[in-house]
């Protein structure tokens, strides 16, 4: 292909999860010939973000492997094809503070759920009705998750909640909700990063990084010793 872009079609076998590919900000030929290369490669892949022209493009490309999939109310394209990585057994739950967020946590769900992770979700458990939380990790708990995703804009106050109740780790992804001062995800980001309950967080709306980050959790495949790496010393 051009000098505009370096395919990586090989992460899923060297860290565990798939390179997904960016549609925003590229323009549709060059999303076209990426998408293509993949194809010709035989493997799968993942297109986040895609626009409405770069999405009936991509419909367009000849995929002899079957069918591209649009997931997650077209935020998200499945490339037909092996995506490399072996996963364990396992189960994520994703929370959603309000409505507003399903979107972006619905990018994270398709993901997750494409890599062979089984996906819990509940949605509008904010914080403004703290019965609806309890309620809801009463009934996540049960199902023993290894890994809470949870999504909030705002005041970006459900992650550290949650993280004061359950056990297993928590993952932070502010959303561009809100309006006025703090507004489009900064005051979420801002409280997440300053929350007291221990919880990774990620940038705005950055569903994949989130759901990607969360997958290299239940990775089962040793990862092949990277470059450089020391070898062990052999007994004299």
């Amino acid at each position: 292909m051009g000098h505009f872009a370096r395919l990586d079609t090989g992460r899923g076998a060297r860290v565990g999860v798939p390179e997904v590919v960016l549609g925003e900000g590229k323009s549709v030929e060059h999303l076209v010939e990426i998408a293509r290369a993949f194809l010709e490669d035989g493997r799968g892949g993942f297109v986040s973000r895609p626009t409405p022209a770069q999405r009936r493009a991509l419909a367009r490309l000849d995929r002899p492997r079957g069918r591209l999939r649009s997931l997650a109310g077209g935020r998200l394209l499945r490339l037909p094809g092996p995506i490399g990585g072996r996963y364990r057994t396992g189960t994520v739950a994703i929370l959603a503070a309000g409505t507003s967020d399903v979107p972006v946590a619905d990018e994270a769900r398709a993901l997750l759920t494409e890599l062979g992770l089984k996906v819990l979700t509940s949605y509008d458990v904010g914080v403004a009705g703290l019965h609806r939380l309890l309620r809801a990790l009463g009934a996540l708990e049960r199902a023993g998750p290894e890994a809470y995703l949870v999504f909030a804009g705002r005041e970006g106050a459900l992650p550290t909640v949650v993280a004061g109740l359950v056990r297993a780790p928590v993952i932070g992804v502010p959303t561009s909700v809100g309006y006025g001062r703090g507004g489009r995800g900064e005051a979420a980001l801002s409280a997440m990063l300053q929350s007291c309950a221990p919880i990774a967080v990620v940038n705005i709306d950055a569903a994949v990084p989130a759901a990607l980050f969360a997958a290299q959790l239940f990775v089962a495949a040793e990862a092949p010793r990277r470059r450089g790496a020391r070898p062990r010393a052999r007994p004299r």
